[in-house]
């Protein structure tokens, strides 16, 4: 019956299994190289492409096997109609120029050019083609069934397992990889701040509180004038109070309750003392996406940072935690303004005290922060001594003078910056 086929009829099945290899082939490569991301999004939106795509690549070895049922059986039936062809226009010589010309051509369009063309459009692709495999894979379900058994059994003789689940969930690194290659799909500011929340696991309370000895607070062992003045006169909403030493914390208070009493002179010791809320006590070390939660589940918004002893080692906010993620805020401000003084020829004068992170963080300089918390600390460790005032050497880049300088500290220091390196006046 084949010999008595016309050459045409022929060549034109020809095509269709070298149409059918690509299809196999380009399919293939679409599907595995789809955005799974991407795809779970266009499922949840109902687009059925997308779900049908999704449930085949739930078990990639089927689907894999299905394809490669077909593209094999193409590929041999090309093959074969080939040696015909051959046979029939120039004997058994043409039989080898056949196979070679067979061969050239499958490469280019029926593998190649088709796998290119899914790697640049996976999704034009795939998604149609799920329209096509969904019923060919439960027409052939047995056959494929039989081949991944037989599959499976070899690769564990050789040690192998096929993984259970997709695999497919990512890391935080690797999520902030994601958001950082986005490109002009996320605003940079909106990149950063994701990538901030990401980093909350890695810091700890104690790289942003208010250190302990710049805590802003009330001491009722302090005249009562003097306490008062502390009260009215405070940027904040908030303030510990203590009696003689600030380990001998007696609550905190909402200043904005003691106003009017203020303003008409009636407050007294025993009413501000009535108005204090308990103290929030939470152990260094906590890391900054736990106290978050913490502090929305007590609705508290301040807590005083403790060491294993129980002293107060600082004071940190829900504002210092979303400053972490979306810069300043604009509103209560930590950081006194004199610990950074700009100078002529882009040298500020800055208070070696001031949090690396702060620093960093107003002035966009890039000190390590994995290390100590403050640029006194900083150089101290890099040095090993105490300079005297005077001395200038380069700290990670930076050029630095020594300016001021107390007994077993350092307390102001100038900073050359580089050009582009600050974004505020």
């Amino acid at each position: 019956m084949i010999e008595s086929t016309p050459l045409g009829v022929l060549f034109a099945i020809l095509g269709g299994l070298l149409l059918l290899s690509a299809f196999f082939s380009g399919t293939e490569t679409a599907l595995m190289t789809l955005n799974r991301y991407r795809l779970r999004h266009l499922a949840r939106t109902g687009h059925r492409g997308a779900r049908i795509a999704e449930r085949l690549l739930r078990r990639p070895d089927r689907l894999i096997g299905c394809i490669l049922l077909g593209n094999n059986l193409v590929n041999i039936a090309a093959a074969s109609l080939t040696t015909l062809l051959s046979l029939r226009l120039g004997g058994e010589s043409a039989v080898a120029a056949g196979t070679l010309i067979l061969t050239v051509v499958i490469l280019i369009f029926a593998e190649v050019a088709p796998k290119t063309m899914a790697a640049l459009y996976p999704q034009r692709l795939a998604l149609p083609a799920a329209f096509i495999y969904w019923p060919l894979l439960k027409l052939t379900y047995p056959i494929v069934w039989t081949l991944n058994l037989i599959a499976n059994g070899v690769l564990r003789l050789l040690g192998m397992r096929p993984p259970s689940g997709a695999g497919d969930a990512l890391s935080s690194e690797e999520l902030k990889t994601v958001v950082a290659e986005a490109g002009a799909m996320i605003p940079r500011r909106h990149q950063r701040m994701l990538i901030s929340i990401l980093d909350l696991e890695k810091i700890a309370v104690d790289d942003v509180m208010v250190p302990r000895a710049e805590v802003e607070g009330v001491d009722l062992a302090d005249p009562w004038e003097d306490v008062v003045a502390d009260v009215r006169d405070s940027r904040h909403s908030w303030l510990p109070v203590w009696r003689d030493d600030i380990d001998n914390i007696i609550g905190l208070l909402h200043v904005r309750t003691v106003i009017a009493q203020l303003t008409t002179g009636r407050l007294d010791e025993q009413g501000l003392i009535a108005r204090l809320d308990d103290p929030y006590f939470i152990p260094e070390g906590t890391s900054l996406n736990k106290q978050l939660v913490n502090f929305q589940r007590s609705r508290l918004r301040i807590a005083l940072v403790v060491d294993e002893y129980g002293d107060v080692q600082g004071l940190v906010t829900m504002e210092d935690i979303l400053r972490e993620i979306v810069g300043e805020l604009g509103t209560e401000q930590t950081v006194p303004d004199d610990q950074v003084t700009r100078e002529a020829d882009d040298c500020y004068l800055v208070s070696a005290a001031m949090s690396l992170r702060t620093l960093n963080r107003l002035m966009n300089w890039r000190f390590p922060t994995d290390g100590p918390r403050t640029l006194n600390g900083l150089i101290l460790e890099r040095l090993e001594t105490i300079p005297p005032s005077g001395s200038t050497f380069e700290l990670v880049g930076y050029p630095v003078e020594i300016v001021d300088t107390a007994e077993h500290s350092i307390r102001t220091v100038r900073v050359r910056a580089e050009p582009g390196d600050v974004h505020i006046p």
